[in-house]
């Protein structure tokens, strides 16, 4: 299983602002009352989106963000993709079938479907985009998580079978990917690596120019697979890194939609010139993170007394103003196989009296590590607070972002790791429980640098539980194994379970169409005007 345990290594890069901390997320349950607003209006049917952070490439195939990918997705698709529940669907795909093994993935495919330089969609559009993925020498940044691709064979022009070297359980949800999107074979001959700056796709935009101080423009496809889409005639993406300009952006009309919105000014422009925030759930998770190979978290009885010295309401409204809610399992309710686990109630005595048990009455001191911006620092001081009623002394380390993921991911012994605990949060945007779960916890084979188990959890039935879920296509024994995992990894308490994220997006209440997905990303493409 070594390439399986490796498949899926450099997506987490696109979370490295998810791990440090940042607020994110997804979903489609509004977090609060919308306020009412005078209507607002816009004349003609072009659109401006203004984001956080400049685009990195226009090529999914090397992505490691999730913004880039956002934008890639008005011009290109997949086979299948997510809805907005994180549901997998048939994009290009019409249907599709995995082997009972989880080696052999076929796809039936939509026909009469064009790219935008009039390439013809087939099979063997499919089999070149795949070709180029699976390659190890591309040195393509998300080739991994489809390294487990030994061949692919088209079986009629609209019919193409994936064999793989090994079975793997979650690789439609893989397929579903943004990082799986399909370039035309054309443009990918003609440019070569710079189609990263050229996207000819089949969506339902069409590329017109990116500069990536200034924005993205496209246009509307006229020739789109999908009838009576696309519903406006031209997005532009600007890159707006200061909040305060974004949201002024919005208020002027500036922008018609604008992400994220940060959570302390949602309500202070919410209901007012006509704009609507939205607040989603999403399945970025928050956790507090114990090295279990150091003393004293190598006692599960401090451990669990750590998750009960927490208050997760409060943690939600003081950290979180109110814009999340409590973690309850190791995965996020919106991650496919998700199974709900009965809380570690607040309660300072019974952590005491754990403390004690375990031999720590008069408490210890701790050292917390976590990114250096101030939602990151809020969370840690919040932590200290919190575990000080129980003795527990904890020193908070912030540190910027390269001295951090230099300090814990680049361990090459777990001995060596100086880790004790560590704030952080993590988003699987393939929506199934293997990427929440795996890399996180699945023992010394995720241990750094070749994952991301800073836990150092080892326990043997929960691997066992993980390779038994890969190794079959069945949804029924695949989401037994997660129910079990899920249990014995909450009662092991490797972590103090937070908290998920919600998403803040403002918008213009003209607009409709378009929305945050689970994992943080936008949907755009059936945005319109009312």
């Amino acid at each position: 299983m070594k390439k399986a345990r490796n498949i899926l290594f450099l997506l987490a890069l696109s979370l490295v602002l998810v791990i440090a901390g940042c607020s994110s997320g997804g979903g489609d349950n509004s977090d609060g009352e919308k306020k009412e607003s005078e209507k607002a209006s816009k004349s003609g049917k072009d659109i401006v989106i203004a984001v956080a952070d400049n685009f990195t490439t226009m090529d999914p195939h090397d992505t490691n963000d999730t913004l880039s990918n956002s934008a890639q997705k008005t011009m290109l698709e997949g086979l299948v993709g997510f809805d907005k529940d994180m549901n997998v669907i048939p994009v290009l795909a019409e249907e599709y079938a995995a082997s009972e093994d989880a080696k052999e993935f076929t796809f039936k495919l939509k026909e009469n479907v064009k790219f935008h330089d009039g390439t013809p969609f087939n099979a063997e559009a499919v089999k070149v985009n795949f070709d180029r993925l699976a390659d190890p020498n591309s040195g393509l940044k998300r080739h991994s998580l489809f390294s487990l691709i030994q061949e692919i064979e088209v079986l009629g022009e609209y019919e193409v079978k994936f064999v793989l070297s090994e079975p793997f359980g979650a690789m439609i949800n893989t397929f579903a990917h943004p990082s799986a999107m399909i370039h035309s074979p054309k443009a990918l001959e003609e440019h070569g690596k710079e189609v990263a700056r050229n996207p000819v796709g089949t969506g339902p935009f069409k590329f017109v120019e990116w500069k990536p101080s200034e924005g993205l423009e496209i246009v509307k496809n006229e020739d789109y697979w999908k009838e009576g889409f696309p519903k406006v005639d031209k997005i532009t993406f600007k890159p707006v890194s200061e909040n305060g300009s974004r949201i002024a952006m919005l208020q002027t009309g500036e922008a018609d939609f604008i992400y994220p919105v940060p959570t302390e000014q949602a309500d202070s422009i919410n209901g007012k010139n006509g704009i609507e925030v939205e607040s989603n759930s999403s399945i970025i998770v928050r956790y507090l993170a114990m090295n279990l190979l150091k003393a004293p978290y190598d006692d599960i009885k401090v451990r669990q007394a750590i998750n009960h010295a927490i208050n997760k309401e409060a943690f939600i409204k003081v950290v979180m103003n109110d814009h999340g809610n409590v973690l309850d399992s190791v995965i996020a309710p919106d991650v496919q196989f998700y199974s709900k686990q009965d809380p570690y109630a607040f309660d300072v005595e019974k952590a005491k009296a754990l403390l004690k048990e375990a031999g720590y009455e008069n408490g210890f001191k701790a050292k917390l590590w976590g990114a250096n911006h101030s939602s990151a620092i809020k969370a840690m001081e919040f932590l200290q607070q919190q575990l000080a009623q129980i003795d527990v002394e904890v020193e908070v380390v912030p540190m910027e972002s390269g001295t951090l993921s230099d300090k814990i991911w680049s361990v090459q012994d777990a001995k060596d790791a100086e880790i004790e605990l560590y704030y952080g949060g993590w988003s699987p945007s393939t929506g199934d429980a293997d990427w929440g779960i795996r890399p996180l916890l699945g023992g010394h084979e995720a241990f750094p640098p070749f994952s991301y188990n800073i836990s150092y959890y080892e326990n043997t039935k929960v691997n066992e539980l993980i390779s038994a879920a890969l190794a079959t296509a069945d949804l029924d024994a695949r989401g037994k194994a997660y129910e079990e995992v899920q249990s014995l990894v909450w009662e092991d308490a490797p972590w103090a379970f937070l908290s998920t994220d919600n998403t803040m997006a403002g918008k213009k209440n003209y607009l409709k169409g378009i929305y945050l997905l689970p994992d943080g990303s936008l949907s755009v493409s059936d945005i319109e005007i009312e």
